[in-house]
């Protein structure tokens, strides 16, 4: 990688981000295609979003992606919202045209797109269950409605936020039906026996944390699972799945797959087929 007078640069605002291996699958589609720009990580807490979004202005970075905790917040911060990302009420993709900042959310067709390549899932018809209600959460359940999803139920801590994010799209999307639940065992064993998919959106497993008290023996025996989180071994939902029989995928597939949306954004060329998610699977494999 040569960095000169003329290098742009993309990054990732996120808390925590060292995880991420964003820089790893988007440095290596620049380098391949000899785009002059580098992507690097910044840590930003919660009370610094403003000042670095503005930094992004001042700094003129030719755009970022925004994981959590930043998602939802950086929308009130920006010059323009793509109606994708406006319906979704979250942004993962800021682009800066010319010190104007728009915001995009590509999380949705990277996780339908990984949903079909890892685990051959089709929404159309089924009934999944979203652990979580953040902005990872909303963009899969408005791209599982809008890919004619049966019925979506969200199940969370707070359980009057799940409440709440159903009262918003039930209106938007009559095709599908939706619930919402709190995180408890009763609550999750009234749901799972009819769920096709269940899909972690939250952080949670992040720190390698596991889902204590889930019910797992109410989950049907032909129900797959899928976890947003990612990291170089399996997630402890994922174990806990496939020891239980389950297939499932995590959010490698998910992170090349919005990653390559982002990166048509910003610097207006396609990647190389396949080398976003390659980079991420090498990484993997080494550890």
């Amino acid at each position: 990688m040569k960095i000169s007078g003329t290098t742009r640069i993309l990054g990732i605002f996120g808390d925590p981000v060292k995880h991420s291996l964003s820089p790893l699958m988007h440095n290596e589609a620049l380098a391949r295609i000899g785009y002059d720009a580098v992507y690097v990580p910044f840590h930003v807490l919660p009370d610094d979003l403003p000042k670095a979004v503005e930094s992004i202005r001042i700094l003129d970075l030719l755009g970022v992606n925004l994981t959590v905790p930043h998602k939802e917040r950086v929308c009130a911060l920006l010059d323009e919202i793509d109606p994708q990302a406006r319906l979704i009420g979250a942004v993962n993709t800021v682009v800066n045209r010319q010190g104007r900042l728009i915001g995009y959310n590509t999380d949705g067709v990277g996780f339908l797109r990984s949903l079909a390549e890892d685990l051959g899932f089709n929404p159309a018809g089924r009934r999944i269950l979203l652990l979580g209600a953040g902005g990872a959460c909303r963009a899969a359940l408005v791209a599982l409605a809008q890919a004619g999803a049966g019925a979506v139920v969200v199940a969370n801590r707070t359980p009057e936020r799940a409440a709440a994010l159903v009262e918003e799209f039930r209106p938007v999307f009559s095709g599908t039906s939706f619930a919402s639940c709190s995180l408890t065992e009763g609550a999750l064993a009234m749901h799972l026996p009819e769920i096709d998919l269940l899909v972690n959106t939250s952080a949670l497993g992040l720190g390698g944390e596991s889902l204590s008290g889930f019910p797992w023996e109410k989950l049907s025996a032909f129900a797959v699972v899928y976890d947003m989180v990612y990291g170089f071994e399996p997630t402890p939902l994922l174990r806990e799945a496939a020891g239980r029989g389950h297939v499932g995928a995590d959010g490698l597939g998910m992170l090349a797959a919005q990653g390559e949306a982002g990166f048509r954004l910003w610097t207006g060329r396609t990647p190389p087929s396949g080398v976003m998610k390659a980079r991420l699977l090498a990484a993997v494999a080494v550890r």
